[in-house]
C-alpha cells in the first residue's frame, strides 16, 4: 500500500474538490452532481443508466466501463453515495462546501463521507480504460443514503432486472483503507403523539403529548439498556444492539398543555438481532400502557408510529475469495463496524461486497470534516489493483 506521506493524483483533488463543490444534502437535490458525473462518464465511453425518486429531484447513476470484448456482466461494482449530512449548527472554520487544502488534509463537507471515494474512482477512469480489461467496471453512485440507504435499492432492483451480473462490489464508506464484511442493520421512526390543548392552570382538562411521548422515550431508553446489558456481538464496537433518540419536537408555548408532539428514533442492530420484536415491544407498549390512558382524558387521542427506513445488516464471509483479495491488496485483515451502508443491499442480490474506501469515520458528520491526502493516495492505488485483479486477470472469485 501507498505510505501516509504520498499525495494523490491531480486528477483525484480535482474531482474531490468539485464533487465537495455540489451541496447534496440530504434534503437537497443531488442532480447537479450526477448530471456532472455522467457527462464526464458518457464522454469516456461509459453506458449509463439512471433510477431516479418518484419527483425525479434525485438519481442514482449505474454507469459501465466496457470492455473490447463488450462484455457487460460480470466484473466489479464501485459504489458510493453522493448525499451529505447538513451543516447546520456546526462551527466550520471555512466554507463547508468548497475544498480547502492544508495540512495534507482537503476539508469539506463530504471530504471523507463519502466524496473521496468517489473523487478517486472517477479520476481513475482513463487509468482503467488503458488496461487490459477483459471484464467491465461499474460506477455505481446513488442518493439517500444518509436517510436511510433509499436510493440504492432502486438502482439494484435494475440490475437484477437487466440481468446485469457483477461479479464483486466494493462500497468506498471511510474504513481507513481497512477490508470491512459486516455492519449493524438500521430502522428509523417517527412517533407523533396527539393530545389534546388546555389551559396551563388547568392541566387535567387536556392530554398532554409531550409528557405522553416523555414516557414512550423513556420506554425505548429502558429497553436500550436492557439490550446493551448483554454484550454479544464481539466483533462490533459497541457489541450490542443500541437505539437512540434523535430528535424532539412539540408544543405551542410554555403556558398550553402540548397539542402534539414528535420524536425520531433508531435502533441499530446486530445481524442475528430480530427486529421485529423490538419494534412490537414498543407498539405493545403503546398499546398497552399510553393509549387507553391518553383516551380516558381525551377519546381522539392518538400515538402512530412510522417507520422512515430500514437497512439490511451486512453480514460478508471472511473466508470469500473477494474478501481475501481484499485482505491481500489491502494488507490488513476484515473486520466490522457499527454504521450502516447498501453493502448489504448488494449482498443481498448475492454479489461478493467488501467495503473499504479512504478517510476515517471519526472525521464524518462533523464540523471541518477532513480526509489525509495519504488516504486518497492509498485508495488510488488499491482500486487500481482491484480492477487490475478481478477485471482484468480473469478473476474467478
Amino acid at each position: 500500500m501507498v505510505g501516509a506521506d504520498q499525495a494523490p493524483s491531480d486528477a483525484t483533488l480535482d474531482w474531490v474538490r468539485r464533487l465537495i463543490g455540489f451541496d447534496t444534502t440530504s434534503r437537497r437535490s443531488n442532480r447537479a452532481l450526477i448530471d456532472a458525473a455522467a457527462e464526464y462518464l458518457g464522454a469516456q465511453g461509459c453506458d449509463m443508466t439512471l433510477t431516479t425518486s418518484d419527483d425525479g429531484a434525485k438519481a442514482n447513476l449505474f454507469a459501465t466501463l466496457v470492455p473490447s470484448s463488450g462484455q457487460r456482466t460480470g466484473g466489479l461494482v464501485l459504489s458510493g453515495h453522493t448525499d451529505v449530512v447538513p451543516v447546520e449548527g456546526q462551527a466550520w472554520t471555512s466554507a463547508p462546501f468548497t475544498a480547502v487544502l492544508r495540512d495534507r488534509r482537503l476539508y469539506g463537507r463530504g471530504s471523507c463521507d463519502m466524496k473521496g471515494f468517489l473523487g478517486v474512482a472517477l479520476a481513475l477512469v482513463p487509468a482503467f480504460r488503458g488496461m487490459a480489461l477483459k471484464e467491465p467496471v461499474h460506477f455505481a453512485l446513488s442518493f439517500d443514503e444518509e436517510v436511510g440507504c433509499i436510493g440504492a435499492p432502486l438502482m439494484i432492483a435494475d440490475l437484477a432486472a437487466r440481468a446485469v451480473r457483477p461479479r464483486a462490489c466494493i462500497v468506498g464508506e471511510p474504513t481507513l483503507m481497512q477490508p470491512v464484511i459486516g455492519h449493524k442493520a438500521i430502522r428509523l421512526f417517527r412517533c407523533r403523539v396527539q393530545g389534546r390543548p388546555a389551559h396551563a392552570s388547568l392541566p387535567q382538562e387536556g392530554a398532554n403529548a409531550i409528557e405522553y411521548a416523555a414516557r414512550i422515550i423513556v420506554f425505548i431508553r429502558g429497553l436500550a439498556d436492557s439490550l446493551g446489558s448483554k454484550p454479544r456481538g464481539h466483533d462490533f464496537h459497541p457489541p450490542y444492539t443500541t437505539m437512540s433518540i434523535g430528535q424532539v419536537s412539540g408544543g405551542t408555548a410554555a403556558n398550553i398543555v402540548a397539542e402534539h408532539c414528535e420524536f425520531v428514533f433508531e435502533h441499530r442492530s446486530l445481524p442475528d438481532e430480530d427486529d421485529d420484536r423490538i419494534e412490537q415491544a414498543i407498539r405493545s407498549f403503546v398499546s398497552r400502557e399510553i393509549l387507553p390512558e391518553m383516551r380516558t382524558a381525551y377519546p381522539l387521542a392518538d400515538v402512530t408510529l412510522e417507520q422512515l427506513a430500514t437497512v439490511p445488516a451486512f453480514a460478508g464471509d471472511a473466508l470469500e475469495p473477494f474478501t481475501r483479495l481484499v485482505e491481500e491488496l489491502t494488507g490488513a485483515s476484515a473486520g466490522y463496524v457499527s454504521y450502516c451502508s447498501e453493502a448489504g443491499q448488494f449482498r443481498e442480490i448475492g454479489i461478493p461486497t467488501v467495503i473499504c474506501g479512504p478517510g476515517s469515520i471519526e472525521q464524518a458528520h462533523r464540523a471541518d470534516e477532513w480526509i489525509a491526502l495519504g488516504q486518497l493516495a492509498a485508495c488510488e492505488r488499491f482500486l487500481i489493483d482491484a480492477v487490475d485483479r478481478v477485471c482484468g486477470n480473469a478473476y474467478h472469485g
